[in-house]
């Protein structure tokens, strides 16, 4: 299969430090044709970094930009016909509008997360790439790494597998310290989010994608209390939530960015009747690139025999996704990146905004456009 031609839409932090580097290691996958952002300079900065990192000739990524004229900017682009796909990464409130244009032009689209800046906005998303361009063949997934870790899926599998049982209880922790000093906040559309939540929406779906990857059972109410605890970081800053489960089973899920210092905390324990599994992460040092690695360890102990079985998997999700999204191109879909699955993370979040102690029906939420 020849490579993919792709465009990258958005030239930000996460384009430079994530999704050029697992172009990078999927080799002959993917090639990048064209950069797109609102200005000429950060798109041109992103383009060096890509010709440096994939050792293309210098001027070889094609540059477009808001104020590049009818030959030079978004709409020229899109117009291509040797661009067959985009990944788009822009803020989260300009993304649902940009892959709508994007589908209207012919392209297979890959948007990061979150899906939409709500539950309504995502449903309508939805239903208008089913309605218009899924029958035309066109392919859309939503960029949720956390989803595509491999050692959040093998936890997944462990659990389906019954090696703790049937579950009983859970509890994920993720809390985070995000200083005004971080790069993160220092992003403009993230200092001013005009979006619900704030870094709870933004960092948060991960952590509701990393619940949906390794439960068995779909969510079905959500009671939680929302909080800003640092000026900062309004409009809010953390939640905590129980949460109910399809299968009787039941969890908390406590999300901050507010810590007054670090470092963070990000453990999953989930209790079954024949044994635990507890999902941790560390970093060590690439010893060939003198680089931090992470990787994600799942250890399944016994309840009988008291015997610990570990899973360690380098991190590497948006390696994952991408790979992924190029063999659904190919034919071959396993549901990974589903837009359904994203809103369900949006779901999430949302409702342990809106909840302020009051049950929410999550099922209902996502079958709800009104």
């Amino acid at each position: 299969m020849p490579p993919i031609s792709v465009a990258i839409l958005g030239a930000g932090i996460f384009a430079r430090i994530a999704h050029l580097p697992a172009i990078h290691k999927l080799n002959d996958t993917y090639e990048l044709k064209a950069i797109y952002s609102r200005s000429r300079s950060s798109a041109s900065e992103l383009a060096e970094t890509a010709e440096s990192l994939l050792s293309l000739p210098k001027d070889s990524i094609a540059l477009y930009h808001d104020l590049g004229g009818q030959d030079a900017d978004l709409n020229a682009l899109l117009a291509r016909r040797d661009i067959q796909a985009v990944i788009v990464v822009l803020p989260i409130n300009s993304q649902p509008s940009i892959v709508i244009k994007s589908l209207d032009a012919g392209k297979h689209v890959i948007s990061e997360k979150p899906i939409a800046p709500t539950v309504k906005e995502g449903i309508a998303l939805i239903k208008t790439y089913e309605s218009l361009y899924k029958p035309k063949g066109l392919v859309w997934r939503v960029a949720e790494n956390f989803e595509a870790e491999p050692g959040l899926r093998a936890a997944g599998k462990a659990i389906t597998d019954q090696k703790i049982g049937k579950v009983c209880f859970w509890n994920l922790q993720v809390l985070n310290n995000v200083t005004t000093e971080s790069m993160w906040y220092k992003t403009s559309w993230r200092t001013v989010p005009e979006y619900q939540g704030g870094f709870l929406l933004d960092g948060g779906v991960h952590s509701a994608a990393a619940l949906r990857v390794v439960l068995p059972s779909q969510f079905t109410d959500l009671t939680g209390i929302a909080s800003l605890n640092r000026e900062h970081l309004a409009p809010h800053d953390t939640i905590h939530t129980l949460i109910r489960c399809d299968d009787g089973s039941h969890g908390i899920f406590e999300l901050s960015f507010g810590l007054p210092s670090g470092p963070g905390i990000d453990t999953f324990r989930v209790v079954g009747t024949e044994g635990t599994l507890l999902i941790s992460k560390y970093n060590e040092t690439d010893e060939a690139t003198q680089k931090s690695q992470q990787f994600i360890k799942v250890s399944i102990t016994n309840a009988k025999t008291g015997k610990t079985e570990e899973i360690v998997e380098k991190s590497c999700g948006v390696e994952m996704e991408l790979a992924n999204f190029a063999r659904h191109l190919g034919g071959d879909d396993d549901g990974l990146g589903s837009p359904v699955g994203a809103l369900k993370d949006v779901a999430i979040i949302q409702a342990g905004l809106d909840s302020n102690g009051h049950t929410i029906n999550l099922q209902n939420l996502v079958l709800s456009d009104k």
